[in-house]
């Protein structure tokens, strides 16, 4: 098998280092067309989904024993550039509190709406301007973990290669498609093919656990503050009240997408009939 090329930085003025930081500002990730992901777990999901990393920077005084190797069995690991940063060096690069030794500069990952294929029966989940990089990536390891098709922004606060998303979601990111649309967009497209729309609202009067949500079906989630906006609901067959009995008005629009996908899994895993 091939191996990676190998080289070493040891100073932090070094200019490969510097351009790194670069890559935190959505701008300069959407000119290169690259993002940032930082962590040994991350990195392997990424790989196993078939991402071939332009960059990796290892620090050996932070990594586990046995993980360069089991890195490098991959063909993705192969291609890469392979550089060999000490403890200041990573330091510097890392964005994480407690970093491993692992950093990787990665194509962005991205489908156009036009080529996303949810097949027969979907289960799509759409969030509608949320911001907070944490959120969306916890929806990303959440929507992985129930077998979503697919997970479509509209009108986003952020970006799918920020490297916050990447990292909340564990690496998700990088296993099921990710889009990015205009909200027309993709309330056209899901039309088009006939898949209907559940909105997740407060203002519903049926309960979740008392809708059909199996068959083809996007559950909508909106932003942190807003909610959905008038065009999802206008558009939802479906709306879905999530009882609550504190004081707090709503739930973080994480753990909504959560018990909702995973109410449709459960429907879905009953036999028919």
């Amino acid at each position: 098998m091939t191996q990676p090329f190998v080289s070493q930085i040891t100073s932090t003025a070094n200019p490969r280092i510097k351009g790194l930081a670069r890559l935190r500002r959505r701008r300069y990730r959407e000119e290169r067309g690259e993002t940032l992901v930082e962590g040994f777990e991350e990195l392997s999901l990424a790989l196993a989904a078939g991402v071939r990393p332009v960059t990796v920077y290892h620090c050996a005084e932070l990594s586990r024993p046995g993980e360069l190797e089991a890195l490098g069995a991959r063909a993705e690991f192969a291609e890469a550039e392979l550089i060999q940063v000490n403890r200041a060096v990573f330091d510097k690069i890392a964005y994480r509190e407690s970093p491993d030794g692992w950093l990787a500069v990665l194509p962005s990952v991205h489908t156009a709406l036009a080529d996303l294929r949810p097949g027969a029966e979907p289960l799509l989940l759409v969030c509608e301007g949320v911001e907070k990089p944490g959120n969306l990536g916890a929806m990303l390891r959440t929507a992985d973990a129930a077998g979503v098709s697919a997970v479509i922004a509209t009108d986003p606060g952020t970006d799918w290669a920020n490297p916050n998303v990447v990292r909340a979601s564990k690496g998700a990111v990088f296993a099921l498609p990710v889009v990015s649309a205009d909200t027309d967009d993709v309330l056209a497209w899901l039309a088009e093919r006939d898949i209907p729309v559940v909105a997740a609202t407060p203002e519903a009067s049926a309960v979740y656990t008392e809708l059909d949500l199996r068959g083809p079906l996007a559950i909508a989630v909106g932003s942190e503050k807003y909610g959905l906006s008038p065009a999802w609901l206008a558009a939802a067959r479906q709306r879905a009240l999530i009882p609550m009995s504190g004081l707090v008005d709503s739930l973080n629009v994480s753990t909504s997408a959560a018990i909702l996908l995973y109410e449709a899994v459960r429907q879905r895993s009953r036999p028919s009939g």
